[in-house]
């Protein structure tokens, strides 16, 4: 079994026309279609339009006046056996 996953457009008629080489030829396949519409915004949604409060990134981003974050030493990591 294979999958394969495309983007494409319907036409003004309502059909969705669709050519896909799978390489092989003179055979029964059985296809399983899924489709999905995609919504398209001409516009992104600003944070606020998205549930954030005004001014929280302005106010968090760089926010940070305590003590220099340090990042500790992490150590060797453990050499497993190749699965493959």
């Amino acid at each position: 079994m294979h999958s394969i996953k495309l983007k494409k457009r319907v036409g003004a008629d309502g059909v969705l026309h669709l050519d896909i080489p799978v390489g092989i030829t003179d055979k029964e396949v059985e296809i399983m279609v899924i489709y999905q519409p995609l919504e398209t915004s001409p516009q992104q949604k600003t944070p606020e339009e998205r549930g954030w409060m005004p001014g929280f990134f302005e106010e968090v981003i760089g926010g940070w006046v305590g003590e220099p974050l340090e990042r500790p030493e992490q150590g060797d990591y453990e050499n497993r056996e190749q699965l493959f």
